[in-house]
């Protein structure tokens, strides 16, 4: 996507959050349903259909207001599309993401959120495979990936490996900068990736 961020920003924010250190793989939410941010809300009652986010109301976890970057970066998101959860995912050195799938993470399906990565701190040697093929991610660019595909990660470092995750609803404008990124991907020569 045209969207880029300060990547050092990012992850000075991320570094200020001060994380726990943790083993193999940590997903932190700085945006989450509602009842789980403030427990004084109601859980929302059972849907037929979690996969388009309106299931539930999102908040801000109050950590969020301290990091200035991450929320530039979700302001610049939330002109283009409505967001529901974000995260920041760490993978250890060494750990290993086994290939998956999220079925409802891509833009052909129908009522479902599409999840936009951006890389923060994706050292050498650390590398995403969508289809089997690695995704060029550069810190602080924003990709949209069909993770409907097969997927997997490895990070074959010495260093975490850090991205900022945003699940989106989509609308035509995002629709829009998305095929208008697959053009341009598929005109370089690759199929499998979305900047």
């Amino acid at each position: 996507m045209p969207l880029r961020f300060d990547a050092a920003r990012l992850l000075a924010d991320v570094e200020a959050l001060g994380l726990p250190s943790f083993v193999y793989y940590d997903a932190v939410p700085l945006r989450s349903p509602a009842h789980l941010v403030d427990p004084t809300l109601p859980a929302p009652p059972p849907a037929e259909d979690y996969a388009d986010g309106t299931w539930t109301s999102w908040l801000d976890v109050p950590a969020l207001a301290s990091a200035p970057a991450i929320v530039e970066a979700l302001d610049a998101i939330r002109a283009l599309a409505p967001v529901n959860l974000v995260r920041v995912l760490r993978l250890a050195p060494g750990a290993v993401v086994q290939e998956h799938t999220d079925p409802t993470l891509a833009l052909h399906i129908a009522r479902s959120m599409v999840r936009l990565t951006i890389p923060v701190q994706c050292p050498s040697g650390a590398s995403f495979f969508l289809n089997g093929t690695p995704v060029p991610f550069a810190p602080g660019e924003c990709w949209y990936l069909r993770l409907s595909d097969p997927h997997r990660v490895v990070n074959d470092t010495a260093v975490e490996r850090i991205h900022l995750t945003v699940d989106v609803v989509p609308t035509p404008e995002l629709t829009r900068q998305i095929v208008s990124g697959a053009a341009a991907s598929c005109s370089e020569g690759s199929s499998a990736t979305r900047r």
